[in-house]
């Protein structure tokens, strides 16, 4: 009935709002870096290019310590991730509500937040210095999601297409990222596709636990042809 999905909603807002406060204090929200969020293509944008810029000034630093990489996206780029949205996206419909204690909930969503940061380090690891090129913005008017592409040059070698996933967060017209997709293959499918048979076999406590583990190894860099570059190379 309509007082039950009432009641449902609230709870709901109450708890998103104390892990937005678990995770997110204000002091690091008030210390975020000004990015027009109101239009997807310039918010990734300025983001993409000041994390491509944070890297390559940091080349020498990460090139002795590859684990600078997970503050760059601490940073840099978590602060414009939907990652709540990917943290509920990956758990999927196995995700009992009922059944999971709010506690277990929020050290979930505190574990994927280090993880996604964990993921990205990884992802851009293979970065020194190419070129990072935006496609032209389009119409996003009346949209709730967007794509936006880029593609990433590094001489003689083929081009490597990237995209971010955007969407317009219930927070008024603000735009968030919740996926990277790099030459057709996404981030948030491929979690979900690893983490789906866990989640409905073993539950969210053994997908915390894997998880844990991923964030626990440590950032090594990356060539472009997939080969693993020692640090202080």
């Amino acid at each position: 009935c309509q007082v039950r999905r009432e009641k449902l909603k609230a709870k709901l807002a109450a708890f998103f709002t104390l892990v937005l406060m678990v995770v997110v204090p204000v002091s690091a929200q008030d210390s975020l870096p000004e990015v027009n969020s109101q239009d997807p293509y310039k918010m990734v944008e300025q983001v993409g290019n000041r994390t491509f810029e944070r890297i390559k000034m940091a080349q020498n630093d990460i090139a002795a310590n590859p684990e600078i990489l997970r503050d760059i996206m601490e940073q840099e780029l978590l602060p414009y991730i939907d990652y709540q949205y990917s943290a509920f996206k990956v758990l999927g419909k196995h995700l009992d509500m009922k059944k999971t204690d709010r506690e277990t909930l929020i050290e979930y969503i505190r574990v994927f937040r280090q993880y996604l940061v964990t993921s990205y380090a990884d992802a851009l690891s293979y970065y020194d210095d190419q070129e990072v090129v935006f496609a032209p913005a389009e119409e996003f008017e009346g949209d709730k999601n967007v794509t936006v592409r880029a593609l990433i040059r590094d001489g003689d070698r083929p081009d490597i297409k990237v995209a971010f996933k955007v969407r317009k967060s219930g927070k008024g017209d603000e735009w968030k990222a919740y996926d990277m997709v790099a030459e057709g293959i996404s981030m948030l499918q491929n979690e979900i596709k690893q983490y789906e048979p866990v989640m409905r076999t073993e539950g969210i406590e053994k997908v915390i636990e894997i998880m844990r583990e991923r964030i626990a190894k440590p950032i090594q860099l990356k060539s472009l042809d997939g080969s693993t570059r020692e640090a202080g190379e």
